[in-house]
């Protein structure tokens, strides 16, 4: 038998439960791994509240969770890239938080020895949404990203990534998390009001591209620093059909994990790319992760961990 947090109605944390299920068999092209650690997104509970699903019922209990790391103890027919005993990582489509989860072996990459299973299951989301909606503005060394949100797993990857690429970075965050921000090399501004005359002053020569990870209302401001609405892109919603401002999903435009990694590995490892493990919990406590994730105010990644 196998454990894992599940739901059988939309709802607030108190719908999560931990049970025990039959363990999962991979089928061709997936392997079974052996949860160590799993990442905790806001899509996680945006999904569990039936925010995406108004007015329906779950047809049967579901997972949580999409990004985990461990170790694969069974493959299915067709796998040669991994084997059982290899330390992996990555992107699991579903119910990572739990002790074995079905992932697509295509979708995972090695774990290196000198990254702990716990700082792997922060990455997937975070990497892979930084790499694409980084690929999406077409940024370029020279200019200036204004990232809302920059405290959160995807405004600090996506920050880190673009100064690695030689781009000027403002974040927006609480002053509490300015100086974290200046360590990164980003230049921090207030949100809330009169946030665009604050961004203005940081970036005298003008915003050149922005990410909104905020969903705080602030792509048309956002469209008019930089002239276009091309040049803006969120992963947090908000009011896309007044501004013509492009909402990118990793559903429908996800970067191949091996293409993410290529660029996110070596950065880590020399230090130049921080996703900070802002607490860990055990399965058992699912409820409360997802209360802190929802309350919003953590620097980097909540995880689960496992075992």
């Amino acid at each position: 038998m196998a454990q894992a947090i599940r739901y059988a109605e939309y709802g607030g944390p108190e719908v999560l439960e931990l049970q025990e299920i039959t363990l999962p068999e991979p089928g061709p092209g997936e392997v079974r791994i052996a949860v160590r650690a799993a990442g905790v997104n806001p899509i996680d509970w945006k999904i569990r509240s039936g925010a995406f699903t108004p007015g329906q019922e779950l047809a049967a209990p579901r997972g949580t969770g999409i990004e985990a790391a461990g170790v694969v103890d069974a493959v299915g027919p067709d796998v040669d890239t991994v084997a059982p005993g290899d330390e992996v990582f990555g992107n699991v489509g579903g119910g990572a938080a739990a002790t074995h989860v079905i992932a697509q072996a295509a979708a995972l990459v090695q774990k290196p020895d000198w990254l702990s299973f716990e700082e792997a299951a922060a990455l997937p989301v975070a990497a892979e949404t930084s790499v694409r909606t980084l690929r999406y503005l077409d940024v370029h060394s020279g200019q200036t990203l204004l990232v809302h949100a920059a405290t959160g797993a995807v405004g600090l990857v996506a920050s880190q990534l673009a100064i690695a690429r030689g781009l000027t970075v403002v974040g927006t965050a609480g002053p509490g998390r300015h100086e974290f921000l200046r360590e990164l090399g980003v230049r921090p501004v207030a949100y809330g009001d009169g946030w665009v005359d604050r961004v203005r002053e940081a970036a005298p020569d003008g915003i050149d591209v922005v990410l909104d990870a905020s969903g705080r209302g602030v792509l048309a401001e956002s469209v008019a620093l930089t002239g276009d609405p091309a040049k803006v892109v969120t992963i947090a919603g908000g009011d896309t059909a007044e501004t013509g401002v492009h909402f990118s999903s990793g559903g429908t435009e996800a970067v191949p994990t091996a293409e993410v990694f290529t660029e996110a590995l070596p950065l880590l490892r020399s230090g130049r790319l921080r996703l900070p493990v802002a607490k860990t919990f055990p399965l058992a406590q699912a409820a409360d992760a997802h209360r802190l994730s929802e309350d919003g105010h953590v620097l980097g990644k909540i995880v689960f961990r496992v075992g």
